[in-house]
């Protein structure tokens, strides 16, 4: 059976040594090179255990990282950002010779458990809707909801488009509880598994219910835990199963 063949771009990001984006770049510039002789196609195949080099130095597989990062409030979970904003990778910058990235998404406005990596299969298993993750967040809001409003936030409603004439969508809580509740505003605990984008925030919307803090506490079985913002955490061997 043939070995199977990636594009050397591709090889490149696999070995956590840069992003696909930059990977591209480096091999357009000419600064690539398999078995000596350089490449200028990103899409070249070449086997997973090629030699490759990059000006020069060997660039062999990295050794498999995986991490938990509490992200702060403010700072945006992507590998980089076009409107130059802070980014997960800045608060890890320096930690790590690897290049590593973010597993799925994290509103900038929101906070809590970050899944992070330089295996690409691993974040593909989290990120498949087969896994069936469930997703947990602690949300505070400005009241406490109704015993009707608790009753649509798990039944579902049907939140209007974002974008002029897409239709209507249907979002739902997995569960949904109260934590506890103050003279002002309210806890909630939300389970997701599905996760589309701001889910529970346009869901609080539609009732009119306002978001004062939303994070996420937990990822499948990978929690949150006593991490500070901003804080990693390595994950155990153990965890590292999807």
């Amino acid at each position: 059976m043939n070995e199977k063949h990636f594009g050397i771009a591709r090889i490149l990001n696999k070995r956590g040594f840069c992003s696909r984006a930059k990977a591209e770049s480096l091999v357009c510039e000419g600064r690539v090179a398999w078995n000596g002789k350089v490449v200028v196609d990103p899409e070249t195949p070449v086997p997973m255990n090629a030699e490759i080099s990059v000006d020069g130095e060997p660039v062999l597989p990295a050794a498999l990282l995986y991490f938990a990062l509490n992200k702060p409030r403010g700072i945006v979970a992507t590998a980089s950002d076009e409107r130059g904003r802070k980014t997960v990778l800045d608060l890890v910058a320096g930690k790590f010779q690897q290049h590593v990235f973010p597993v799925g998404r994290l509103d900038k406005a929101s906070e809590g458990l970050l899944l992070m990596t330089n295996d690409t299969a691993f974040a593909d298993r989290i990120l498949s809707p087969k896994s069936h993750l469930e997703k947990e967040y602690h949300v505070q809001i400005h009241r406490k909801p109704s015993d009707q409003e608790m009753r649509q936030m798990q039944s579902g409603v049907l939140v209007p488009p974002r974008v002029f004439g897409m239709p209507f969508e249907k979002m739902r809580m997995e569960r949904v509880k109260i934590l506890r509740c103050g003279k002002k505003t309210c806890w909630l605990s939300v389970v997701l598994n599905e996760g589309k984008n701001r889910e529970i925030r346009r869901i609080l919307e539609f009732l009119n219910i306002s978001v004062l803090r939303l994070v996420r506490v937990r990822i499948g079985k990978w929690t949150l835990g006593n991490l500070k913002p901003g804080e990693i955490r390595r994950l155990s061997l153990d965890e590292t199963g999807a």
